[in-house]
């Protein structure tokens, strides 16, 4: 398909554009028609038509990969390629985008459909598509050989915990155990490196809550989808173009503990926010959960350290939140196969000399390890 063939149908349709309601098929046709470029025959036109309309509405070329339920990330690397992820790490796709010129293009328009600037001033953006796509760009020349494109597709339901278990996410017996865990209310955060499955994992044991909790949801880009009929989002805003009118997550933790959440759930710890969840699990909110990017479970209190100490608050008074508040650690793991949980631990400080915090190994995929009969006791104080 010619640029300049695309370029007249996008003239012709904000001639023809109506206030308030983007293109539809039938606008694309009659666009054609109206350029003089519409095929003679039926078939053709519309093969013709839903082409441009993945041009100019979609995500174009990608739109395909996006709309493949296998496919979990999509990645352009300049004028480099195209990858795309199914569940067993990053391929590359027989896929032409063009110059880098049209990815430059592709790129600001999908960051203007999501109301983001994206240009030479302000050459990256982080935000999600009206469908939920998280999207991410870099544009030259801060992308030496870009533009650089990441896009995160959205399922609009969350598998359930027998689905993962047929995917071999999990054996049935952590199955039964992470079920336990939520219904028993115990905190928890699931680790693990980029692309294993956290924040699907997390939408699954949400989606187990019982029905009449109320869970308020913090993200930088709202991407759980639980199947649960009683949870709210709230997103994070980035600042204007004067720098100005920034919501944190931080911010966002405090505004959820004003809304009579039963569990309040962090999407990813990034930074100030552990602090503030830290403070509301130890303010009788229990359940709550979050996620951490980290190498293994026994890294988890490094990594909070990294994030919570610059922020004020001393090693001493993070540890004794940690043992109060946040006792589980589940961590994944990317395998040949595919993602699966690796460990389910426990943060403790009677586990180590001199009372100082470690991370002990309760359920692994071969069975119960060191700490299993701890954390049965934890459920067991708790009815589940």
């Amino acid at each position: 398909m010619s640029f300049e063939l695309l370029d007249k149908v996008r003239r012709q349709l904000a001639a023809q554009a109506r206030p308030g309601r983007g293109p539809a098929t039938s606008d694309i046709v009659r666009a054609l028609c109206a350029t003089g470029a519409a095929p003679p025959d039926q078939g053709s036109l519309l093969h013709l038509s839903a082409a441009l309309s993945g041009d100019l509405i979609g995500a174009g070329p990608l739109q395909p990969l996006l709309d493949d339920p296998e496919v979990t990330d999509v990645v352009v690397n300049g004028t480099g390629g195209v990858w795309a992820d199914r569940g067993d790490g990053l391929h590359p796709v027989a896929l032409r985008l063009g110059g880098a010129d049209a990815i430059r293009s592709l790129a600001c328009r999908l960051a203007a459909a999501a109301g983001r600037r994206l240009d030479t001033g302000s050459p990256y953006a982080d935000v999600r598509l009206p469908d939920g796509t998280r999207f991410h760009a870099v544009l030259p020349p801060v992308a030496a050989s870009g533009p650089y494109l990441s896009l995160r597709t959205h399922r609009s339901r969350a598998f359930t915990l027998t689905q993962l278990v047929e995917a071999d996410t999990l054996t049935a017996d952590l199955a039964d155990l992470l079920l336990r865990i939520v219904k028993a209310r115990l905190p928890f955060l699931i680790t693990g490196g980029t692309g294993t499955g956290k924040t699907t994992l997390l939408a699954s044991l949400l989606s187990s809550a019982p029905r009449h909790e109320r869970i308020v949801i913090v993200e930088d880009a709202a991407e759980l989808a639980p199947d649960h009929p009683h949870t709210l989002t709230l997103e994070s805003r980035p600042a204007n173009i004067e720098g100005a009118g920034a919501v944190d997550l931080a911010a966002l933790v405090r505004q959820a503990l004003r809304m009579r959440p039963d569990r309040i759930i962090v999407g990813e710890c990034r930074g100030a926010e552990v602090i503030e969840l830290l403070a509301a699990l130890n303010t009788g909110h229990e359940g709550g959960a979050g996620t951490l990017h980290c190498n293994a479970a026994a890294d988890a209190p490094a990594r909070l350290e990294a994030l919570a100490l610059p922020h004020g608050l001393p090693r001493a008074g993070l540890h004794a939140q940690l043992v109060a508040a946040l006792r589980v650690v589940i961590h994944l793991r990317r395998t040949g196969t595919g993602r699966q949980v690796a460990e389910i631990a426990l943060i403790d400080s009677s586990l180590s000399p001199a009372g100082a915090l470690s991370v002990a190994t309760a359920w692994t995929r071969h069975g119960p390890g060191p700490a299993a009969g701890i954390l049965e006791r934890l459920l067991r104080e708790r009815n589940a």
